[in-house]
């Protein structure tokens, strides 16, 4: 059988899953009338609510050409944020060619280097597909420039060099070889893809190995294993191996299952051979960069290194007097068990338990990835206290190193001296300016990911929406010294139970609030942003005074408080200093003081000054 492999890449909202949606139409994977969710290959919850790609997906086409021969090609759909990056560099080790897919207008970003530059290095040959080619601000002839400006700096070869380019809408379904493609279909594509993309060159007949490159868990088969078979043959029922990457044996077994991808769905085949994408079932302790073969193998595949986690956050029990009202996972050893498993089978993720075992502290890539391990918690039950961000240090030559980051920003040209300014503030360098074209400037700086905790959310505000900013793991380099935070206070209750409008109306001449009349409250729950830079006690539950004395005029009309500011579960994690916590149930996100008690406050602030 005709086979390739190839992998798409792209930056975060460039059109790639929509573009999946289109081949899988095209290939007659789905029937003409068979009803089909938009931007299929986001199966999971989060992706459908966010549009971003958070899983590695496998899937396949298969493609007839104008003379009857059927190719068979599998597609893997990658995430296009840089937090996801663990799952990008293990699946580019499964294919033999990739699909770079840049908006007509955009160009590529920041995400786009990341991970054009893994698959470069792989010597992984490139076909460029200019996307969205029927934007009104489409820049194509730029855009092809940018692309091969980016391939000389990440160092490709002469081959490399030479990619095919296809214009395209994938939203449209159609494709071309020039930028004034307006119809059609995506057979140019799939014509290309099999003509460029080389087919796998492995050998059927040596000893059976594979490198996991994807975990997943069934509730009937248990884990699942997925990766491209490297040499050999793979049969079911056969007794497996599997190794880790420094060759000791972590367990035997049989591949009790096994599945290749067609279309959207794993299916079971007898049999399976090198060059081939394929999930097996039957291991219990096998895990992601592990290598399966025969009984007799001796050495394993060579896995790639993944970036090292940068941010941590502390995973504690829910202590607050509503803990167990909204979910029913509370317990230290329920929490400890659902991290380990999704430590298994995220290996970007690290956990590792404090001492006492109450809380866990678990460390990723950045904010959103942290943020979704903490949404797909919380949607399953569990309710957690969650500690500020902090980034992780290392010990270098010249001492404490921190993460940095490359960060982008594409900015309308009034915002760009703000940005500038705040970016300053967070010890960041500018490396380069330049217009972007339409009354846009793109700047571009290296910045400590210390400084960029919670700076999102103000970037927006300072932009008024307008403003793009993409981020990428850098380096480690020496420590920029203390860095301010939140220049605020806040107002925190002091009382528990519902809370009043006549009280808030009284509160919000003090700041802002978080808060709505009748939210329930408890004694040392952030309620508000106070207007002043220290933090303030006050009552919400205070009640207008009774008197037999009937007041005339405007003071008895009812009360209108202005909306209040209501975050989100990123915006409260980057909100919140060292001395608070997000507590986050399946109803609620609320901010808390770490200590409730006003008097345990005030010792816990005492011992950080003498400390």
């Amino acid at each position: 059988m005709n086979l390739r492999n190839v992998a798409i890449i792209a930056h975060v909202d460039h059109g790639k899953t929509t573009l999946v949606d289109q081949l899988f139409r095209q290939s007659g994977t789905f029937r003409d009338n068979q009803r089909v969710e938009e931007r299929a290959m986001d199966s999971n919850d989060l992706e459908k609510e966010r549009g971003i790609t958070i899983l590695a997906k496998c899937t396949s086409v298969e493609w007839p050409d104008a003379n009857g021969t059927v190719t068979h090609i599998n597609i893997v759909d990658t995430p296009g944020h840089a937090d996801f990056g663990a799952e990008v560099e293990r699946i580019l080790s499964m294919v033999d060619g990739v699909i770079l897919l840049v908006d007509s207008a955009e160009g590529p970003m920041p995400q786009t280097k990341f991970v054009t530059g893994k698959a470069l290095a792989l010597g992984l040959k490139p076909i460029v597909v200019v996307n969205k080619i029927d934007r009104p601000d489409a820049r194509p002839a730029e855009v092809l420039d940018e692309v091969f400006e980016l391939f000389l700096n990440l160092e490709a070869n002469d081959e490399q060099l030479d990619f095919p380019t296809l214009y395209a809408s994938g939203r449209a379904g159609y494709a071309g070889f020039t930028d004034d493609v307006r119809e059609g279909d995506l057979t140019p594509m799939f014509e290309t893809i099999v003509k460029h993309v080389p087919a796998p060159n492995l050998d059927t007949t040596a000893e059976f190995k594979m490198l996991t490159t994807l975990l997943d868990r069934d509730p009937f088969l248990g884990r699942i294993l997925t990766g491209r078979i490297e040499s050999g043959t793979l049969n079911v029922n056969m007794p497996i191996r599997a190794m880790d990457v420094n060759g000791n044996v972590v367990e035997d077994g049989r591949a009790t299952k096994v599945f290749a991808f067609r279309g959207l769905e794993r299916v079971p085949v007898e049999t399976a051979q090198a060059g081939d994408i394929v999930a097996i079932a039957g291991l219990v302790k096998a895990t992601v960069s592990n290598t399966i073969g025969e009984l007799t193998i001796s050495e394993p595949l060579h896995a790639r290194e993944i970036d090292p986690p940068t941010l941590s956050m502390t995973f504690a029990v829910n202590d607050s007097p509503f803990a167990g009202k909204d979910g029913d996972k509370v317990q230290s050893r329920v929490i400890r068990d659902r991290l380990a498993r999704e430590a298994e089978g995220n290996v970007a993720i690290r956990v590792s338990e404090t001492p006492g075992g109450e809380a866990f502290e678990v460390a990723g890539r950045g904010e959103l990835q942290l943020g979704v391990v903490i949404e797909t918690l919380r949607r399953e039950g569990f309710e957690l206290s969650i500690s500020r961000p902090r980034v992780l240090f290392r010990d270098g030559p010249g001492g404490r190193e921190e993460p940095y980051e490359t960060v982008v920003i594409d900015v309308d040209d009034e915002f760009s001296g703000t940005v500038i300014d705040k970016m300053a503030m967070r010890k960041a360098e500018m490396t380069d300016m330049r217009p972007s074209g339409g009354g846009k400037t793109r700047l571009t700086f290296s910045a400590p990911s210390r400084g960029l905790i919670g700076y999102h959310g103000e970037f927006l505000s300072d932009t008024r929406g307008t403003g793009i900013m993409n981020r990428l793991f850098e380096k480690y380099g020496p420590y920029k010294g203390p860095i301010s935070g939140r220049q605020n206070g806040v107002l925190i209750s002091m009382e528990q139970g519902p809370a009043v409008a006549y009280a808030l109306s009284a509160l919000e001449d003090r700041g802002v609030l978080f808060i709505t009349p009748g939210e329930m409250l408890y004694e040392g729950m952030v309620i508000g942003e106070n207007a002043k830079t220290q933090d303030l006690e006050v009552n919400p539950l205070k009640t207008k005074q009774l008197t037999n004395f009937r007041a005339s005029g405007p003071k008895d009309e009812g009360i209108r408080l202005t909306p209040p500011k209501r975050m989100t579960l990123e915006q409260a994690i980057a909100y919140i200093q060292d001395d608070e916590l997000v507590e986050v149930t399946p109803k609620a996100i609320r901010i808390r003081k770490r200590y409730l008690d006003p008097h345990e406050r005030k010792r816990a602030s005492r011992k950080m000054e003498a400390a």
